[in-house]
């Protein structure tokens, strides 16, 4: 799957985060054609799931939860660049 597919993928849960997390809030969605594929209660569950049905790559994982910080990673580094 491409980028611009879990891109597709990604936007479906954005779209419907709130629908979504009143069904599901807290679990882990298995999402694919942007559709919800499997609902699981833990990432390690969805994915063992999810790659006995589907390709490695073509689906997301997204925990359920409400707003931006649900879909949006930082990383911290106390590495210094010179």
């Amino acid at each position: 799957m491409t980028d611009s597919n879990l891109q597709k993928q990604l936007e479906y849960f954005k779209t419907h985060q709130e629908e979504l997390v009143k069904k599901y809030e807290g679990k882990f969605l298995v999402i694919k054609n942007q559709e919800v594929q499997g609902v699981y209660d833990t990432e390690m569950e969805a994915y063992t799931e999810a790659k006995k049905k589907f390709e490695l790559g073509t689906f997301l994982i997204q925990h359920c939860l409400p707003g931006q910080e649900s879909y949006t990673q930082t990383f911290h580094s106390r590495v210094a660049f010179s």
